[in-house]
């Protein structure tokens, strides 16, 4: 049986192939995507259609306010932390009809 410090050194020995066979790889998955679309005439919107967004890049809409502070004209859409001008105090004051 292999001891401890044999096994360290066969997992960096692994480690190292392993990140070797990972470049290797990608680098000929690159050149095929580039045979490809050269021989397609491909562009980028073809690849990646503006349609797909990854969810952490989606578009975020704006909400309408809801309540304004007559003093100073100030609104807020009643999402997140009250601002001080209505913190504390009943909202159907601030309403907007």
């Amino acid at each position: 049986m292999a001891t401890y410090q044999e096994l360290l050194k066969q997992q960096a020995a692994l480690s190292v192939q392993i990140e070797e066979a990972r470049k290797r790889e990608i680098a000929d998955a690159v050149n095929r995507a580039r045979q490809i679309v050269a021989e397609y005439g491909l562009t980028e919107k073809d690849v990646f259609p503006a349609g797909r967004r990854s969810p952490v890049t989606r578009a975020t809409s704006k909400v309408a306010p809801k309540y304004r502070d007559p003093a100073t004209g100030q609104t807020w859409t009643g999402r997140g932390k009250p601002p001080k001008w209505i913190e504390g105090r009943d909202r159907l004051g601030f309403l907007i009809a």
